[in-house]
């Protein structure tokens, strides 16, 4: 809307493409809310709830640059500053309030951004991480809510239990199923029974609920180390067999096994996930004989996995692989009796000049046979679709 004035006070998402099979929507502004256009919406699902609903296309490079700008505004009062996701960031502001409130730094940070920016926040202040998130959703598009440790049970204990960081949609209902409906209910409950429900996790929820979230927000450029790499994708149609899905599978694991050599890693284990073209969706993963930074050996695990774990009662919507359980490169291995070691050294010296020969020429100079016995599966650049976001909340 600050880009194209005309959209203000018309109900606008950011939807994908129903094309490409990306029909969904992935932002609404506040004039779309009261229609009930939601988040995570088919395209088509939205527009029969509102007729007049504009639909734009998303823009990452932009999301990217006002993110950047947005943090470089927040590193002028902190040096703590920890992304969480695309818009939003955590930053301790407790060692440089020269005098001022917290509250009086984030309206300042409001102003500033309204003005520099063109765009409005809301922004939550609080003593943990998890209650200056929750304040930060709880009034919008412009505000500033302040969570003290004299007044969350009254402002947060009454909240439903979903405005808690961590509730996603599963956690949410098995709360419901045991009559847990708000943040204080989860309280009520306490640690030993939430722990029988949710195992570790559980714990992790009373205390976020309780306030007892300790976590420190992490310095600029401090990112927390890589523990898996992955890629997954709706493909352009649905996969009907094997053959297809080891089309895909290949494309995705050389878009993994590339990022992995870029970083210095090799995996351990290979996970899957495979959504059917009902939207249900399950994963599976399997440790490799050694690490390996191959995309052949990563595409052979995951068809592996494939034919051990799916039958394929529905087609497949979306497929995903992802190498985890990573270590360095150089770390040493023991050698097998039983595999030849010189063609393995073939296979990534093949590899690797492939990389060189896609960072001079672009990833379709070269690909393997596979890829050419479906164009439409086969002409997927995983690598370069795949957008890097910024780390979030673990």
């Amino acid at each position: 809307m600050m880009y194209n004035p005309k959209l203000r006070g018309h109900p606008v998402a950011v939807g994908g493409s129903a094309e490409e099979r990306h029909g969904i929507i992935l932002a609404r502004n506040y004039e779309a809310r009261p229609f009930g256009v939601k988040v995570g919406q088919a395209l088509w699902q939205a527009k029969q709830l509102c007729p007049d609903l504009v639909i734009v296309p998303p823009n990452y490079e932009k999301y990217m640059r006002f993110s950047k700008l947005f943090r470089g505004i927040l590193s002028e009062y902190s040096p703590l500053v920890e992304s969480f996701g695309l818009d939003e960031c955590w930053s301790d502001i407790s060692l440089s309030l020269q005098g001022k409130t917290g509250q009086q730094v984030a309206d300042e940070i409001r102003e500033r951004v309204k003005f520099e920016l063109g765009v409005t926040v809301s922004v939550g202040v609080s003593w943990n991480k998890i209650f200056a998130k929750l304040g930060s959703d709880m009034r919008k598009p412009d505000a500033t809510t302040v969570i003290t440790e004299e007044n969350f049970r009254e402002t947060v204990w009454t909240l439903p239990a979903a405005d808690l960081l961590g509730v996603g949609r599963s956690t949410q209902k098995k709360l419901q199923m045991y009559c847990v409906r708000t943040i204080g209910d989860i309280v009520a409950v306490g640690a030993e029974q939430l722990q029988t429900w949710f195992g570790k996790w559980g714990l992790y929820l009373y205390a976020y609920a309780a306030g007892l979230d300790s976590s420190p927000v992490r310095e600029i450029g401090d990112e927390a180390a890589v523990k898996s790499v992955g890629n997954s994708t709706t493909c352009p149609r649905d996969l009907e067999n094997e053959q297809d899905a080891h089309i895909v599978f290949l494309n995705l694991a050389e878009s993994v096994a590339e990022r992995m050599r870029e970083i210095g890693l090799q995996a351990r284990t290979v996970q899957i996930s495979l959504r059917r073209n009902d939207l249900t969706w399950f994963e599976r993963q399997m440790g490799l004989p050694r690490p390996s930074f191959l995309a052949t050996e990563l595409c052979d695990a995951a068809m592996q996995l494939l034919r051990a774990n799916y039958k394929w009662e529905k087609p497949l919507r979306s497929i995903g692989i992802r190498g985890t359980n990573l270590v360095p490169m150089s770390t040493s291995v023991q050698l097998s009796l039983f595999e030849d070691e010189t063609k393995r050294a073939k296979s990534e010296k093949i590899e690797l000049a492939m990389d060189e020969i896609r960072r001079r020429f672009g990833h379709h100079s070269v690909n393997r046979g596979l890829l050419l016995l479906d164009r439409q599966l086969g002409r997927l650049d995983a690598k370069a679709d795949h957008t890097i976001h910024p780390v979030g909340y673990k």
